[in-house]
């Protein structure tokens, strides 16, 4: 549900950080460490963070109200009846979703700011591709990193699905108690 979203976010947040990031250095005579200063920006922090922020407003508000719904509609009371359990059924898998795609989706929003940086910094403001590149490729460590930015996000990914399927389940049986379970989703989780 936040893949499109994720993406754009990505590229658009990459473009601003390149235009800043250019004018910033080039004032100090650095301009060939835009890579170096997009990459570290989007790697160690914006990405897993913003990551999180927009998946939670998009897909931890739908899985809450999902839910929720299924439990003001009597479905989990129905899962209940039939000797079902609904936390295996209808919860867990959520949250194993939601642990699962986390770090994917950080991932792409980091490659899309990448590009959103390539794209500002070599084709409007004239940097060398190879320069950018170099530059990132020097000042990126795949261990301190690449595995700390996906480390985060799986960490946010389980908060996220723990925060969203447990409002959704413990959701009031009416649409005011979805309608708040699903705010308060998005207000914790943020």
């Amino acid at each position: 549900l936040s893949l499109v979203i994720v993406c754009v976010s990505g590229l658009a947040v990459g473009m601003v950080l390149g235009l800043q990031g250019y004018h910033t250095l080039a004032q100090f005579g650095a301009a060939q460490s835009l890579g170096a200063g997009v990459g570290l920006i989007l790697i160690r922090e914006m990405g897993p963070v913003l990551t999180a922020l927009l998946v939670t407003g998009r897909a931890g508000s739908a899985t809450t109200a999902e839910i929720g719904t299924m439990a003001a509609t009597e479905q989990l009371d129905g899962l209940r009846m039939m000797s079902i359990n609904p936390i295996h059924l209808v919860v867990a898998p959520k949250t194993l979703a939601m642990i699962c795609v986390m770090p994917l989706l950080s991932a792409l929003f980091i490659v899309f700011g990448l590009g959103g940086g390539y794209l500002v910094g070599v084709t409007l403001m004239g940097l060398d591709g190879g320069t950018y590149v170099s530059s990132l490729r020097a000042a990126v460590d795949y261990y301190d990193d690449v595995v700390g930015s996906l480390l985060k996000a799986l960490v946010f990914g389980v908060l996220l699905g723990l925060i969203s399927t447990y409002r959704g389940y413990t959701a009031n049986p009416t649409s005011a108690g979805v309608a708040a379970a699903t705010t308060s989703t998005v207000v914790v989780g943020s």
